[in-house]
């Protein structure tokens, strides 16, 4: 396996709402490039984990495997309930890394699994088109990505469908109920969210499918662009599952979607 590459912060001064200065309070970001030919797009990768930690299989191993694609792929580490954050933290985590990758390509994506698809959601649905007159010109570059990618994903923070584990991570014991639908993306979809590509398992017992299907009907009602994969078997949190065939879709329309010429095939 190939050395892992290095780790950069995403504010070198220090992050906001920092609570120390060890390497989980340092949100940052690690650039794998293209294994194969460039395409000239990017890839932000929000790994799952349940806001209580970072999956190895779907950050560095989705990194790898869109970098096989072309890709240059960036895995973010956000900061994580453990250590004290709540939301928002994850959520200017991850803005604040769209806005960096979004300095060096015109095309930037996002991909997230289980809690990683959730904060990749809210980014989707909360973003800004950045501020012009910042002193930090990365704080000038829009927040919104041009697609994303949403694998399992938590999306409700109410009702029976919402998972108990990463509402109570990001949002603490007993959330308002007005803070709990501020950051349920499927009630926040418009026509200016990106396309999206949702795909789940119908026997994932870690999250329901239903969140995956709220989300696609909300994207429906909106008039968004999407594609929803439902598959019959598989437990929570595959992952890549050795080429299984929401990879070769998705590869296929995120190559579609980001217009290039010869999309990516796995």
């Amino acid at each position: 396996m190939p050395d892992l590459p290095p780790w950069q912060p995403l504010w070198p001064e220090g992050a906001p709402l920092a609570r120390g200065n060890k390497e989980h309070d340092i949100p940052a970001l690690r650039n794998f490039p293209p294994a194969a030919s460039p395409n000239g797009a990017a890839l932000l990768v929000l790994p799952g984990g349940g806001y209580g930690h970072l999956a190895v299989h779907e950050g560095e191993g989705f990194a790898r495997w869109f970098a096989g694609l072309g890709y240059h792929a960036f895995e973010l580490r956000y900061r994580l309930a453990p250590h004290g954050y709540k939301h928002p933290a994850m959520w200017m985590d991850a803005a604040r890394a769209l806005r960096i990758v979004r300095t060096r390509f015109g095309r930037v994506g996002i991909i997230g699994s289980s809690a990683g698809g959730h904060l990749a959601a809210h980014l989707t649905v909360h973003n800004d088109p950045g501020n012009p007159a910042a002193k930090d010109p990365i704080e000038r570059q829009s927040s919104r990505p041009d697609l994303a990618v949403l694998c399992y994903p938590v999306i409700t923070m109410v009702g029976a469908s919402a998972h108990s584990g990463s509402r109570r991570n990001l949002l603490g014991e007993n959330p308002a109920t007005a803070l709990c639908e501020d950051v349920s993306p499927e009630r926040h979809v418009t026509r200016a969210t990106p396309p999206c590509f949702v795909w789940h398992t119908v026997e994932d017992r870690g999250v329901a499918v239903e969140n995956s299907v709220d989300f696609a009907m909300a994207l429906r009602r909106a008039e968004v662009p999407f594609e929803l994969h439902l598959y019959e078997k598989g437990q929570h949190g595959i992952g890549l599952a050795n080429g299984h065939p929401w990879t070769i879709e998705c590869a296929r329309w995120v190559g579609q979607t980001f217009g290039l010429s010869s999309p990516a095939e796995p």
